[in-house]
């Protein structure tokens, strides 16, 4: 851990995110450095202790509408802009290290491209069923994984977060979880985990199976038992269904517009999405998880000219069920938002989200995924 006086450092320093007004750093972030960046960032007032009560505010892959996703500043700056949760999507290295990855694949999310000593592991591979060419997490051991640095991973949206591109390291599960420990006690509140194992078939096909090793680490971090400020979601059905005969923290089934689990698809069994969604299907979800994770359109879709329309029947369904309801993924930029509530024609300047987050929340959702979490949990307070 450094010790820099990194606090000193961003105050005096000149660099101003448009977004927030965030300073850059300096240097590479640790658990320590970045709570003290975050500290220093124009923030909301000091979110009050909710626990599990609705709706959750869930920071997806930290507060990533105002620095690079999945890095320590990122979390850090979700939890004190008040989110409940933090979000990691969870990925295997070679030597069997969980790191916080969108994807296996690291070209859009670090600087492995400008790597000469990592030229050679490029290639190209089969993940879920899709042909992807680039660099694999499974391919680099953790120490090599730690001389990579963060870069944004959508900058033609979000220029302004490209300016710390090169700062921040790829964190652990563990220092993610290190960071969670640390600001509950500066917070003076309960901050959640809500991890999520990316390509679950894919990693134990490789003999990397990501299930053990997470129950291990939350376990040994005091996580083990269904009050436990954990979720743990995944796309895939087998995936869960082993969790929940491993750990008896809660499970999230999340669910797509179509399609099949990509495990469903190795095992052949039909089973779709869309099955998934009807109430016989959700029934079936309770029976191994607490919860589910709808992309947001299958609760409020959008009419041929991408217009907000009535919502279905989901949200009911699944209180039916006894299942939580947990919609993803909810972003302030125009080229995220229904046609009636953009701001402009233009895909990176802000809409209105708070209309959309309302629509949303009168559904009944029992809390979202949102990359700027500040927005909603302003509205939460005010409402």
């Amino acid at each position: 851990m450094t010790t820099t006086p990194f606090r000193i450092w961003a105050l005096c320093a000149g660099l101003l995110l448009p977004t927030l007004g965030l300073a850059a750093p300096a240097q590479p972030d640790s658990v320590q450095t970045a709570i003290d960046w975050a500290q220093q960032q124009p923030l909301p007032r000091k979110a009050t202790p909710r626990g599990d009560a609705s709706p959750l505010i869930i920071a997806h892959r930290g507060a990533s509408g105002y620095v690079p996703e999945h890095t320590l500043a990122a979390y850090a700056l979700a939890i004190l802009q008040g989110a409940d949760y933090v979000e990691p999507d969870l990925v295997m290295t070679r030597d069997g290290q969980l790191v916080a990855r969108h994807d296996n694949e690291l070209g859009l999310t670090t600087d492995v491209a400008q790597r000469p000593e990592f030229a050679e592991r490029k290639r190209t591979q089969t993940v879920d069923g899709v042909s992807l060419e680039g660099w694999f997490s499974e391919d680099f051991s953790l120490a090599e994984l730690k001389t990579l640095r963060a870069i944004e991973r959508i900058p033609q949206l979000r220029p302004g977060n490209t300016r710390f591109d090169g700062q921040f390291e790829i964190p652990t599960l563990q220092e993610i979880i290190d960071l969670v420990k640390s600001l509950q006690l500066s917070q003076q509140r309960v901050i959640g985990l809500y991890p999520e194992t990316k390509h679950p078939t894919h990693f134990q096909q490789l003999g990397l199976a990501m299930e053990r090793p997470l129950v291990a680490a939350l376990k040994r971090n005091g996580y083990n038992s269904a009050k436990a400020p954990v979720y743990i979601q995944s796309f895939e059905v087998e995936n869960l269904k082993a969790l929940s005969r491993l750990t008896p923290v809660r499970l999230v089934q999340l669910l797509w517009t179509e399609g099949q689990p990509y495990d469903q698809q190795v095992l052949g069994t039909g089973l779709t999405y869309a099955q998934m969604a009807t109430p016989a299907g959700l029934r079936t979800i309770a029976r191994y998880a607490a919860g589910i994770g709808p992309e947001k359109s299958q609760i409020i879709p959008r009419d041929a000219a991408g217009n907000l329309t009535a919502p279905t029947s989901l949200v009911h369904d699944a209180h039916a069920a006894g299942l939580r309801v947990h919609p993803y993924t909810f972003r302030a930029e125009n080229a995220f938002l229904s046609t009636d509530l953009r701001s402009s024609g233009e895909p990176a300047e802000r809409g209105d989200i708070e209309a959309e987050l309302r629509a949303f929340l009168a559904t009944g959702i029992d809390g979202l995924f949102i990359d700027q979490p500040d927005i909603a949990v302003r509205l939460r307070e005010r409402d």
